[in-house]
């Protein structure tokens, strides 16, 4: 049973030893972590809840509920705080027992079982095919996934989505633009520049020209390959293959096209125009808002020279992804869309939905800085900045192929989708504790370097402790970050309710900052993890060490390293084994 619910019971169980059980099933209480760690583990408002209900003062059902503590196998010691309040200490064993359900379930611990949730469709990303993925579309890509990941690690049944807006007059522009490159003329005035429309241009003169005779052929053929790509290009390496190099997959990529070929928008007209949602004036065809809408202004859907506006394929849309049944549409959007939101709203109910079954996400813009000055245009692109080159210049100055990648995420995950993130590469670029995500993932591959120095001189981790072993783990700072392992499920639940990866990026901050913490102050106490090599040299030292305790202290290990990763499995970012020590740090394990 999780911590969290085993000190409820205790808890339950103890008020209905004080007479008070009958109360406690109607009344809301919480147990929380006090604000300062010298009170307690937890503390409750238990008392301050019942007092009403059961016409005793707070303090006086505070006293008897911590009396009938005395008894309780999990609540080692409490005591009264204040008006009611109830400051809790946890029986070691209780923390040494969720340290062993860490180790029984791995880096599945937290998650719940798959497929036990909602069915929710995440749609982001969805920029228009007519360039590469821009820094500010990786924001959207990053804070999607890792939405997804959440909702995933919760149990739901995740689907994840791109829209692409292969149809309209952004299409046509990229068309005419790429004519213009191949006869050296600038494009149209709302067309589009920068090096890569020359390159696309010249790969589909070589690989497709007859495209070129037909502009809507020639846009299909454009899309097609600024989706998949120009192999061998560094200008050109294609969306999805970005996104892949990203760490972003998709289940569906559907075309905005498709719902005109199919029909699908003629079909969700006939529907609004029968429930009234429809009226031509002005030689348009008008879309009218829901009675009580907060926004009640008509949108056109069909232009008075007959074609759709966009507005019209957005509607059907909706009405394609609610009809494959799925319980929820999160859609992640920048904060530019918030004047689409009311709109987009009245069309799902419309469409004779709950409207909170449509869930936007907003999230807000991306800067990009370079020692010290704003990074404001492309060296390949020309007139943006690519997600792919920042990645690779990260990687190179890495050595290896995914820093980036790392980088990017944690970064853009280290402020709430409500924030500005401000992307310093060069600070990302660093091998140094400065550098957030490097402290981070040093932080795990610590904890690989100390198991592995632990088995090479046969000391390995064990996942399974007999109590008396587990008994050795009295360190104060082992039983608080024992707690901290056992906050994870909560943080998980939490997150995924509220869409908000950045907790699980604090989360393992904070994890390795209090590893550390606890690693610099074991060793000023003389009271290493592992014995060193003076004391191994010593003859007969075996007798003199306290084995017991170096098995629970690796087994501690393991399971923060388990619970370590798994967080960072939620926002994407890798976990090495193995990093290069930073020019900062001493007496490493590697």
């Amino acid at each position: 049973m999780p911590l969290a619910d085993r000190v409820r019971d205790a808890i339950t169980s103890a008020l209905e030893s004080a007479g008070l059980g009958e109360h406690v099933e109607h009344v809301a209480w919480s147990i929380d972590r006090p604000k300062r760690a010298e009170h307690g583990d937890l503390a409750t408002n238990a008392a301050m809840a019942l007092a009403k209900r059961a016409g005793k003062p707070p303090r006086a059902i505070a006293e008897s509920l911590v009396g009938a503590l005395a008894k309780s196998d999990v609540v080692a010691s409490a005591d009264v705080a204040g008006p009611g309040f109830v400051n809790l200490r946890l029986h070691p064993s209780v923390f040494h027992d969720e340290l062993a359900a860490i180790l029984r379930a791995g880096r599945n611990y937290g998650r719940a079982p798959a497929a036990t949730g909602e069915r929710v469709n995440v749609e982001f990303v969805s920029a228009n095919p007519t360039g590469p993925v821009t820094v500010a579309s990786g924001r959207n890509a990053i804070l999607g996934d890792s939405i997804a990941r959440l909702l995933e690690a919760t149990g739901c049944r995740v689907t994840r989505e791109y829209y692409i807006n292969d149809r309209g007059n952004q299409v046509r522009m990229l068309a005419e633009s790429v004519r213009a490159a191949l006869e050296n003329r600038e494009p149209p005035e709302e067309g589009y520049k920068g090096a890569y429309v020359a390159e696309l241009a010249s790969h589909i003169r070589e690989t497709a020209p007859g495209a070129l005779d037909d502009v809507e052929t020639l846009g299909r053929v454009a899309v097609t390959a600024m989706l998949r790509g120009i192999p061998g290009s560094a200008t050109l390496p294609g969306i999805r293959p970005s996104l892949a190099d990203l760490r972003v997959r998709f289940d569906v990529w559907f075309s905005e096209e498709s719902l005109h070929r199919w029909g699908a928008v003629d079909v969700v007209m006939r529907q609004l125009d029968a429930g009234g949602f429809l009226e031509h004036k002005e030689g348009a065809l008008f879309f009218k808002a829901p009675e009580g809408a907060t926004e009640d202004k008509d949108r056109v859907v069909r232009k008075s020279d007959g074609t759709w506006a966009y507005f019209a394929s957005d509607i059907a849309y909706f009405a394609d992804k609610l009809g494959r049944g799925y319980d929820r549409l999160v859609y992640v959007l920048g904060a530019d869309h918030h004047g689409t939101l009311p709109r987009l709203k009245n069309a799902v109910v419309a469409l004779g939905q709950p409207v909170e079954r449509f869930e936007p996400i907003l999230y807000q813009l991306v800067f990009i800085t370079k020692d010290g000055a704003p990074v404001k245009s492309s060296k390949r692109a020309g007139n943006v900045i690519t997600i792919d080159e920042v990645m690779d210049e990260i990687d190179d100055a890495a050595g290896r192929k995914g820093a980036g990648a790392d980088a990017l995420r944690f970064f853009f995950l280290s402020r709430t989708a409500n924030s500005n993130v401000e992307f310093d590469i060069e600070l990302a670029k660093k091998k140094s504790l400065d550098n957030p995500v490097f402290y981070v993932q040093y932080g795990h591959a610590r904890l690989c370097s100390i198991l592995r120095k632990a088995g090479a001189i046969g000391l390995e981790a064990r996942r399974h402790l007999p109590a008396a072993d587990w008994a050795k783990l009295a360190h104060p700072d082992e039983l608080a970050m024992a707690h901290k392992l056992a906050d994870f499920p909560g943080l998980v639940s939490e997150a995924a309710r509220l869409r908000e990866p950045h907790r699980a990026v604090f989360y393992v901050q904070e994890l390795a900052r209090d590893f550390q913490s606890y690693f610099t102050r074991l060793k000023g106490e003389s009271d290493p993890i592992l014995p060193p090599d003076a004391v191994r040299a010593e003859a007969g030292w075996e007798a003199r060490w306290d084995f017991g305790k170096t098995r629970a202290r690796l087994a501690w290990i393991e399971a923060i390293r388990d619970v370590y990763a798994a967080a960072l499995e939620l926002v994407g970012v890798t976990a090495p084994e193995r990093m290069d020590r930073p020019p900062t740090e001493e007496g490493a394990e590697d």
